[in-house]
């Protein structure tokens, strides 16, 4: 049996009235009697009325929805964000639709373009590491859809941003690393388009240059799906061990791609941190659970979801179009445990 909403002529029927009256009375109109409006209201909870929100959207020129698009809902970092733009959604009265391009840009502009023909009020937007044509962001963003940028930022297109410092954190875990006693530390990246692998690999190349230590660009390993595909975070890890001079640790750039760098290590009895140094950016909830805990970058993600999410509905509620647009960057915090420090099991 098909499902069927409950809808103003169901009220207007079961009390006897017109419709007109009921749409009115729903509103508060000052022309309709205190009484018929009591009658109306308590009809209305007692079959759990709710406005439709089609015919409302069309009213008022507005879906009250917001898109999200983002490169995983699986990603710790990721579920996080989420949480927090939902928060802000919810006290301001918008649904959030969600979707994922998994680090696929033919994905990405699929997302994109359901969510504009859905009509969404504007999207929140992480770019895939495939990404390095932002043409449909762009013309989106021109015929007017209010989109704000978080985590992997696009610097082209003039819109709020949010992001954590990158460069900070990048050098924090380097330098860490290098007082622990670790000489030849690799790094470990997402797709070098993203902005958070130039940012973050910024970072990991001024500590080595503050400590008097040289770049070697033989031990940079760039994964394009970013840790999702295991095999290849296997063969970027294998690449740096048969280098005729050893990494002593490895710096990786996002949640995944430290974990199964981790998940690596122990498939071959590797023993970190006695043969392997190890830190990296994580969100994880479990890092100090694993053998050795894993010491981690880890990102306000709540924060910058919260953020990101009150941005875009101040940028679709604005009277006025915005033409001046704010790049937040949150500080990350680094967290120390086993397995970045040298000869401690």
């Amino acid at each position: 049996m098909k499902f069927e909403a409950v809808t103003i002529k169901d009220i207007a029927k079961a009390l006897g009235l017109s419709t007109s009256t009921v749409s009115r009375a729903l509103r508060d109109s000052y022309e309709i009697s205190p009484e018929t409006k009591q009658a109306v209201l308590e009809y209305a909870r007692q079959i759990n009325y709710r406005p439709n929100p089609i015919a409302l959207s069309l009213k008022e020129k507005r879906s009250r929805s917001i898109g999200v698009v983002v490169s995983e809902i699986a990603n710790s970092f990721f579920s996080q964000a989420i949480n927090g733009i939902e928060s802000i959604a919810y006290t301001k009265g918008y649904h959030v639709i969600i979707t994922q391009s998994l680090e696929s840009y033919e994905r990405e502009v699929m997302n994109m373009q359901f969510l504009s023909s859905r009509s969404v009020d504007g999207c929140l937007i992480s770019v895939s590491s495939e990404t390095n044509d932002f043409t449909h962001l762009s013309d989106l963003y021109q015929r007017g859809l209010p989109i704000v940028c978080f985590d992997r930022v696009v610097e082209d297109i003039a819109c709020h941003k949010v992001s954590v410092d990158n460069v900070q954190g990048a050098y924090d875990a380097t330098s860490h690393l290098i007082r622990s006693g670790f000489r030849r530390i690799a790094f470990v990246a997402n797709a070098e388009v993203l902005s958070i692998t130039r940012e973050r690999q910024a970072g990991y190349r001024k500590a080595l240059e503050d400590h008097g230590l040289s770049f070697d660009p033989s031990i940079v390993q760039y994964c394009t799906h970013g840790g999702m595909r295991l095999e290849e975070v296997e063969t970027a890890v294998q690449g740096l061990l048969q280098q005729p001079l050893r990494p002593d640790a490895v710096f990786a750039s996002s949640d995944k791609l430290t974990t199964n760098c981790m998940r690596y290590f122990r498939k071959e009895k590797i023993r970190v941190p006695e043969d392997m140094g190890v830190i990296g950016f994580s969100n994880l909830d479990l890092t100090d659970l694993l053998a050795p805990p894993l010491s981690v970058v880890r990102q306000p993600a709540y924060e910058m979801g919260r953020l990101a999410a009150e941005l875009l509905i101040r940028v679709i509620e604005s009277k006025k179009p915005e033409t001046a647009f704010e790049k937040r960057v949150l500080p990350a915090e680094l967290l120390v445990r086993e397995s970045s420090l040298k000869g401690k099991r």
